[in-house]
């Protein structure tokens, strides 16, 4: 079990209006008394409504707005 020291939320808001939720961890790959083998765990999708829950509880949230060129459109010849 995390504590609110050892967990974050993030949502990334984008352009288009799209909303993407994640929940990372603190964790070691030795020890937590060696501070270098400490970092976040990889991201991993959770709802909205357990973002805005942990929020309301006081565990750290993170609100990005991602900018990001949209793709561009190739055009392909039928010759």
């Amino acid at each position: 079990m995390h504590t609110k020291h050892t967990v974050r939320y993030i949502c990334e808001r984008y352009p288009s209006g799209n909303h993407y939720y994640y929940k990372q961890e603190l964790i070691t790959h030795d020890s937590w008394q060696n501070p270098l083998s400490i970092q976040w765990s990889a991201r991993r999708p959770i709802s909205s409504r357990t973002f805005y829950s942990k929020e309301k509880e006081g565990y750290k949230t993170i609100h990005t707005f991602i900018q990001k060129q949209p793709a561009d459109i190739l055009m392909f010849s039928k010759a």
